[in-house]
């Protein structure tokens, strides 16, 4: 929850630009291109994207839709624009000379296009056609919202309902068209393309969520082209999009600090040499008082792409965040809401969240010919979710105390369950998680019986594993105790889509494939506690159970462009949700056999 401890917030935003690695005078460089975007009415645009193929060098319009290219050597190119609602457009253009030149360019509309942002160097966003409700947010809008949390940019979305958790967005809870929010359960999250969620498929809970200060921008999508992204497939797909390297050297220091110790720093630097570029960010974000959250933040990215030639490039990067923050589950009870006289404190101040992520991907882009392109991407990453929680108890009739209370009580005794005790121990909830995978897809346009189609087919396999233990601590305030519950949860998926979007006119395009998803888990239990002679005991034991589960997944939509600035869409597909391993097998090893969730 927001608090009024930001009535004065200082913001420093620093610049520089074309500085070497070798720090050299700052040299001017002289604008080889210049040019002016408009719309077929003669408006300008504004934020469309401004590419020369085959390099690194791009930039977007102003407001005035104007654009400024630098430092191009001589030689023969082609300038690509693109921006949504309008149709791709390219330029041929020559340098042979040290005199700029100007290009004016007019766009034509085409309100199925999603604007297109550079990923691994290409003009192509993941969601450049749309068969149903998409929103995008960039750069320009997120720069103007400039936002502390990444939920005041996804309120920007329609359909979309954002629900706080701490007012930092350290985890985002979102929910599409009435689906629940918790955690971001129902909803598919990725950056660049890459999926970030604890375990995809096992268990999708968004514990830890990508800071919208690095980001360019985000991706949403809510219509039947989910059967491309599973597997949550029932709310939508998120995707993060973050930036590229710059065609010369830049570099930015952005600093907001505020009360409570708020402390938010944004260092980034990147270039590009020759067929190389590269992008690293730092992001140091801290409060010892943002409401009642504290929490100190580290994220550490890389980014690597090499444009091999015109057909082949890679884009590596690596990431690593560490989260420390005093989340807490334990608030105001229901009588001590209804009373309205109770302030809020942290009830549990000694509760501690610990998240630690290493993360790493290699994606290839090959474009055999200008209709066929083949894309693919491995990946992998771990994550430590390690929480510390202070134990109470709600009081009953009699309200007779815990034998280990500190003497702490919340909330109205008088009432049976209005009161809270606090106890001298802690749960620990530690998990650990791995996961990696590898895909591949080919997209390939063609023409057959007078009409132009675009056929998307791939295949992909993810391994995860999660292990989980709970280790109950005798003090308050202690991360270490005995061992009562320890398991491992592995899981292998193998999915696989195909999908074609068939233009049947300029202004009507129908979309339709379906999409296979198979999913074996399982649930290896070694230590917990069992029901023995009507007592609870805890027994190491070896307790090892599984299941598979195959969906096949179908999905068609269309889209028609009545007239310009007007659209009907429309699609129908089937949802899905694998269950979670630890809800499809119990804690005493019985299989459920639990079918996937459906819409």
């Amino acid at each position: 929850m927001y608090c009024s401890v930001f009535p004065i917030i200082f913001s420093v935003y620093f610049m520089f630009v074309n500085v070497s690695l070798a720090l050299h005078p700052l040299i001017e460089l002289k604008p080889t291109v210049t040019g002016t975007v408009f719309s077929k009415n003669g408006e300008p645009v504004i934020g469309a994207l401004v590419h020369v193929e085959g390099t690194m060098i791009h930039t977007t319009t102003d407001l005035d839709g104007k654009f400024q290219l630098s430092d191009i050597p001589k030689g023969s190119y082609v300038l690509k624009i693109s921006s949504l609602g309008y149709k791709t457009t390219t330029k041929p253009f020559e340098i042979v000379d040290d005199t700029a030149i100007h290009i004016q360019i007019s766009f034509e509309d085409d309100a199925l296009l999603m604007p297109e942002v550079l990923i691994m160097g290409k003009t192509d966003r993941l969601f450049s056609r749309i068969p149903g409700s998409a929103s995008y947010i960039g750069t320009a809008e997120i720069k103007q919202i400039n936002p502390i949390s990444g939920n005041e940019v996804f309120r920007r979305s329609p359909g979309l309902h954002v629900v706080d958790e701490e007012g930092a967005g350290l985890r985002i809870n979102i929910g599409i068209r009435g689906l629940d929010p918790d955690r971001s359960r129902s909803l598919l999250v990725l950056e660049d393309g890459i999926p970030v969620a604890l375990a995809p498929y096992g268990e999708p809970e968004m514990y830890y969520t990508p800071a919208i200060d690095r980001m360019a921008g985000i991706e949403i999508l809510k219509g039947s082209g989910q059967i491309l992204y599973g597997p949550q497939t029932i709310g939508g797909v998120v995707n993060y999009l973050t930036h590229q390297p710059p065609a010369e050297a830049t570099g930015k220091l952005k600093i907001h600090t505020g009360q409570g110790n708020l402390w938010n720093g944004l260092l980034n630097y990147g270039n590009t040499h020759g067929k190389i570029g590269y992008n690293i960010t730092m992001l140091k974000k801290r409060a010892d008082k943002l409401g009642l959250t504290q929490f100190d933040i580290t994220d550490l990215n890389t980014k690597l792409v090499i444009n091999f030639n015109e057909k082949s490039m890679i884009l590596i990067k690596a990431g690593l965040y560490k989260e420390r923050s005093n989340a807490t589950y334990i608030g105001l009870t229901q009588t001590m809401y209804n009373a309205g006289n109770q302030d809020f404190v942290h009830m549990a101040p000694n509760d501690l969240l610990k998240i630690d992520r290493y993360s790493f991907s290699l994606q290839h882009s090959y474009k055999w010919n200008s209709k066929t392109q083949l894309k693919s991407s491995v990946y992998a990453y771990t994550t430590s979710r390690n929480w510390r929680r202070q134990d109470f108890i709600s009081n009953t009739v009699g309200n007779v105390k815990p034998s280990n209370w500190i003497g702490v009580t919340w909330g109205d005794e008088a009432i049976v369950g209005g009161a809270i005790y606090m106890r001298s121990s802690t749960g620990n909830r530690n998990r650990q998680f791995e996961v990696a995978g590898m895909e591949t897809g080919l997209i390939h346009e063609y023409g057959s019986l007078g009409l132009t189609h675009k056929l998307k087919a791939g295949v992909r396999y993810l391994y995860e594993k999660a292990n989980e233990q709970r280790v109950n601590g005798s003090q308050p305030n202690v991360s270490s105790g005995a061992l009562v519950e320890d398991e491992t949860r592995p899981g292998n998926a193998l999915s696989m889509y195909v999908h074609q979007l068939t233009k049947i006119r300029t202004d009507l395009e129908f979309h339709y494939g379906v999409r296979l998803e198979h999913f074996r888990y399982g649930r290896d239990i070694n230590r917990r506690s069992f029901l023995i002679n009507n007592q609870s005991q805890i027994r190491d034991t070896i307790l090892n159970k599984s299941n598979a589960l195959t969906q096949l997944i179908p999905g068609a939509g269309f889209t028609w462009t009545a007239i310009t600035g007007l659209n009907f869409f429309g699609g129908i597909h089937a949802g899905f949700a694998p269950p979670r391993t630890k809800d499809a097998i119990s804690n005493a090893g019985d299989v459920y056999d639990l079918s996937a969730e459906k819409v």
